[in-house]
């Protein structure tokens, strides 16, 4: 096996391992580790399979694996990876206590769209974009009281 196909195999186990711990997808779970295998056990290197236009002929290699594998083979990582080797900062994973508001929820908030704040967090709930996320369960109304209480908390001495 040669470093790019065990180094790649070893991303999509630990993405996989990080994405069960979040209670992710099961299908996307699943995706990702056969994925791995199929990287361990493919005799040739997947550079090679990319120069040829062929990812997709590699067993559960499909259209988004197939990118996070070009992506690796252009920048040495994933950025994907990399959003869940890092940990959420405590007052944002805080926020799991909001209505609503599970941890791949607010991972993705945070990592995909940035929002970093309980200010950002109201703009984006005010704006209706939120309940276009799935895995939202609370209306925007709950979840817009429960920061403005959040807010006034962490004012209060």
């Amino acid at each position: 096996m040669t470093d790019a196909n065990s180094t790649l195999a070893a991303m999509f186990q630990t993405m996989a391992d990080s994405l069960a711990a979040h209670h992710a997808n099961p299908y996307r779970i699943r995706a990702y580790r056969r994925a791995a295998k199929s990287l361990s056990r493919l005799p040739e290197d997947v550079a090679a399979f990319a120069l040829r236009g062929a990812l997709d002929q590699i067993p559960g290699i499909g259209r988004d694996l197939s990118s996070k594998i070009r992506e690796f083979l252009r920048t040495g990582t994933i950025q994907a990876y990399e959003e869940l080797k890092h940990p959420l900062p405590p007052d944002v994973l805080s926020w799991t206590s909001l209505p609503g508001l599970s941890e791949p929820v607010i991972h993705h908030l945070y990592f995909r769209l940035g929002i970093r704040t309980l200010p950002d967090l109201e703009t984006l709930v005010r704006s209706h974009l939120l309940r276009t996320l799935p895995g939202v369960a609370a209306s925007d109304e709950a979840l817009l009281d429960a920061i403005r209480a959040r807010q006034k908390a962490s004012l209060t001495p």
